[in-house]
This record gives structure tokens, C-alpha cells and sequence, in this order.
């Protein structure tokens, strides 16, 4: 039986970073690609950074695309300047030269090549907003026939948003960074008849990177990735931070860890609310994690990691 197809679409933060990092260790899995969209992210340290994980992991085999979507609200700058320092840790620089190719095309253009020449549905599993699967979809429509479906960290159903209105005067809090970039882009693929699975802030809130985890990550830091994991969190443990994108993705290595309940949706495209992923009778079917096993889950990441 060929393994399960995933082409992942990240957006440059850290927890991207390590989302990819993990999904390059299910060997399950078959990687087509991955495209980094400009969000989180200063784009071209987001790529260079990207194409070095996969040089550490042994895995250059891999394309990486570069996306050239632009998005409605931009990150902050405060956010964004993590790829310069990912870029720079030491431990993605001790080769003179990047092994892992860039593709020649934009990154949905890249989409676009890799779904229709796949042998079977390909799942996206997507970190950041869905504007470069929408400009895919944009491009060519029948795509869509080639998604098995979309695994997608975004969204706050029931639980208040992360879009600070402190940060963003005029919102009223109830959006999630990933939709709020690009809502139109989420409108776009809520459109479609492609099987959504969110992993929303609900369940994310309950899933933070501990003091505990990062000590068990370090004692074993004699792995290179699990020193590389390290080195990501320690520029991060000055804030609450949560296992947002690294939790999506290990969805698609243990399923059997989520409960997943259904929800009809909209994307709040306008107003105070933009970008809010609201519950609503008659709107479109998802599926959204709603809790997680969460002892197997640490423990998962940092078996994943030991090696």
C-alpha cells in the first residue's frame, strides 16, 4: 500500500519551523513539497531557514517553493523577526552550502504542479493562512479534485481569538491570527467541497509548551533535533506559548489521540470581527479537533525528536 501524500504549507514562525521538523520524522508519510507562505515570517530567511531543516533532517529530496501571496492584515514585525533567528542558529549553519532545492516556480504555482501530478488525494496540511491554497484554487480549479483534504491550525470557535485589538485598534478579539490575515483567502476554501479538519485555539489553549517539556527536550539534546527543537524554544519561553502548528500536524501521524466534533461554520470577512471562524446553524460543515490525549502527545514529540 503507498503511503498517505501530504504537501504542507507554513508561514515562517517557530512553531512552523518545528511542525515541519516533525512531520520530515513520520516515516508513514510521503512529503511532496513544502510552500512557505510570507505571513509569520520575512520570507526569504523563512525559505533559507526551511530548506536548512530539511538539509539537517537528511531529507533534500524535498522541494521547498516560495509563495508570493500577500495577505490583508500583516503580522507584526515583533512576530515576524524569529526567521532571522532561526535562520542564524548555529546548528542549521555548519554546511557551507544548502543542499535542498528551491522549486523555480511561485509557491502556488508549485500547488498547483505537485496535486495534479500526485498518484493519489494529497492532504495540505497547512500552519498559516490558506491565502496560497486559495491562489492555487484561483489558478486552477481542478485541484480540488485532488485533495484528499486540509488539516488546518486556524481558527477560535468557542474561546476569544489571539488578534490583540491593543494590537489591531478596531477588533473586537474575537479572531485568530491565521484566518485574520487573509479572510477573504479562508472564505475562498470554506467554498469548496475539500473535508476540513481544524485544530482551533479550543484546543490549542489547552496544549502549552511547558517549563517540564523543554527540561525533558534538553536531556536529550544530544539528538540533533531535539537540540534544534530547543534552541527554537528557548526564544520563545519569555511568553506563554503553545504547541499550535506541532500539534496540528501530529494529527496526521495519531489520529486515534483527538476526538474531533463537527461544526457549521462562517468566516467573518468584514467589520470588528474580521477574520472570526463563527459558529452558525446553516453554515459549512468542519471537523474540528476538540481535545487531545495529551500524555501520549508529549511523549510522542519527544520519542519523534530522540534521533
Amino acid at each position: 500500500m503507498s503511503k498517505p501524500l501530504v504537501l504542507m504549507d507554513q508561514d515562517g514562525g517557530v512553531d512552523d519551523y518545528l511542525a515541519t521538523l516533525l512531520l520530515m520524522t513520520m516515516e508513514h508519510i510521503q512529503p511532496l513539497g513544502i510552500v512557505v507562505t510570507p505571513a509569520d515570517c520575512y520570507i526569504q530567511q523563512a525559505v533559507s531557514a526551511t530548506r536548512k531543516i530539511l538539509d539537517l533532517v537528511g531529507r533534500s529530496d524535498i522541494p521547498v517553493a516560495q509563495s508570493t501571496v500577500r495577505g490583508i492584515n500583516p503580522f507584526p514585525a515583533l512576530y515576524r523577526r524569529d526567521s532571522f533567528v532561526v535562520d542564524y542558529l548555529p546548528i542549521l549553519n555548519e554546511q557551507d552550502e544548502i543542499q535542498t532545492p528551491l522549486a523555480p516556480e511561485t509557491g502556488q504555482e508549485f500547488m498547483v504542479r505537485s496535486l495534479l501530478a500526485a498518484e493519489q488525494p494529497v492532504t495540505l496540511m497547512v500552519t498559516g493562512p490558506l491565502t496560497t491554497v486559495a491562489a492555487a484554487l484561483d489558478l486552477a480549479p481542478q485541484i480540488e479534485q485532488h485533495i484528499e483534504r486540509i488539516v488546518w491550525m486556524g481558527g477560535a470557535l468557542n474561546v476569544p481569538g489571539n488578534v490583540e485589538p491593543a494590537l489591531e485598534p478596531g477588533q473586537d478579539g474575537s479572531a485568530e491570527w491565521n484566518v485574520y490575515w487573509d479572510s477573504l483567502a479562508a472564505h475562498r476554501v470554506w467554498q469548496t467541497q475539500i473535508p476540513l479538519i481544524l485544530c482551533p485555539l479550543d484546543l490549542t489553549n489547552q496544549v502549552p509548551v511547558t517549563s517540564e517539556f523543554v527540561r525533558q527536550l534538553t536531556k536529550q539534546r544530544r539528538y540533533p533535533l531535539s537540540d534544534l527543537a530547543g534552541q527554537c524554544y528557548a526564544l520563545v519561553m519569555t511568553q506563554v506559548y503553545y504547541f499550535w502548528d506541532v500539534l496540528a500536524t501530529t494529527y496526521l501521524a495519531h489520529p486515534e489521540f483527538y476526538q474531533l466534533q463537527e461544526w457549521e461554520t462562517v468566516i467573518v470577512t468584514t467589520g470588528k470581527s474580521q477574520g472570526r471562524t463563527k459558529v452558525e446553524t446553516g453554515g459549512r460543515k468542519i471537523q474540528a479537533m476538540d481535545k487531545v490525549d495529551q500524555e501520549k502527545y508529549y511523549a510522542y514529540i519527544l520519542q519523534q525528536w530522540a534521533r
